[in-house]
């Protein structure tokens, strides 16, 4: 019989990883819409000592770059993209910025980092970045992102939320929510807007900075971290929804793969991001997954569970797409599998 699993530290999915993100530098992608503080808030988490040794992409809508001027004094390895959204127009600036800043570090000519911010433009579709590592081998093999934050402003918040589709895309694909000039804004303004923000994504936790200050482990929290809202379910008026499907017993791997490969098939453009932490058959550790519509980033296989629930575990964001149709997907998938 083939041996599938050539060493002690190797299993189905290549060499087992303490962590995710393994020895890959951890990218930190930091959304918003116009004014929502994005740069404040860098410039507080890079003058602290977390903050040190971070390298800074900054993306900025229009012909001329402000944002980076104000951060460049807080990190030396400052890249601007400038003139259109990283989402988009400069989707190829950015990989090239990565393998750029790649190269200087081991030249020697920007000083060494362990972790990379991006800051994208407030226009940005976070969707298109997160495809962008999940494209490139090469960027994959280096990089991983940690955490997508958005950040949304407390004054002008609200009123975005009910008119701007970005904002509200920006909000639903994030793992972390910053509500950001809480200092500004009155309390039941606050309450309010995190009310509406749960209702949008409700698996996300929710921080509120003061006038700029947040808790630099916000910056570096993993985006897998268990929530008491993880089964939380919701729905809203752009089409777009967010369910959590939960299996308690193993699953096993080819049921999984076949029906995400039926489900980008036939719907891959609204699936918006999929994410979730899998108790695969022969496997001791977790797997984790990740889809972002008709992409897939290679599964990865952690040493151990961060917790006691063994549960498999998987976030759907979806446009137009039913939980139940998702659910009776992967069922009739396990029967046909299973010859019953």
């Amino acid at each position: 019989m083939l041996d599938l699993f050539p060493s002690r530290e190797a299993g189905l999915f290549g060499r087992r990883l303490k962590r995710d993100r393994g020895a890959r530098i951890p990218v930190t992608v930091m959304t918003g819409f116009l004014g929502a503080g994005k740069t404040t808030l860098i410039r507080r988490f890079l003058e602290s000592p977390e903050g040190q040794g971070t390298a800074v992409i900054v993306n900025e809508f229009g012909a001329v770059g402000i944002d980076d001027a104000l951060v460049r004094d807080s990190a030396e390895q400052t890249v601007l993209l400038g003139n259109g959204c990283v989402c988009c127009i400069t989707r190829s600036d950015l990989q090239l910025a990565l393998r750029q800043l790649l190269i200087d570090r081991e030249r020697g000519l920007v000083p060494g980092f362990a972790r990379i911010v991006i800051e994208t433009s407030g226009l940005a579709d976070p969707a298109p970045i997160l495809q962008t590592f999940s494209t490139d081998r090469a960027l994959g093999g280096e990089f991983h992102i940690d955490v997508l934050l958005a950040v949304v402003d407390a004054v002008n918040g609200e009123a975005n939320l009910k008119t701007t589709a970005e904002a509200r895309k920006q909000v639903i694909l994030a793992d972390r929510l910053v509500i950001s000039k809480s200092d500004l804004a009155g309390a039941a303004e606050v309450e309010l807007l995190i009310r509406h923000l749960q209702e949008l994504n409700p698996r996300a936790a929710i921080d509120v900075a003061v006038a700029g200050a947040l808790d630099p482990d916000q910056f570096i929290a993993p985006a897998m971290a268990e929530r008491s809202s993880f089964i939380a379910e919701a729905e809203h008026s752009d089409g777009i929804s967010s369910f959590v499907l939960e299996r308690q017993k193993p699953m096993q791997w080819p049921v999984f793969t076949r029906a995400m490969e039926t489900l980008i098939a036939l719907r891959g453009g609204d699936l918006l991001r999929v994410k979730g932490i899998l108790n695969v058959a022969g496997c001791p550790g977790p797997v984790v997954v990740q889809y972002v519509q008709h992409l897939a980033h290679p599964p990865v296989e952690l040493q151990s569970w961060p917790d006691q629930n063994r549960n498999s575990r998987i976030v759907f964001i979806t446009r137009n797409i039913a939980e139940s149709q998702v659910r009776d997907l992967f069922a009739s998938v396990e029967t046909l599998a299973n010859g019953v």
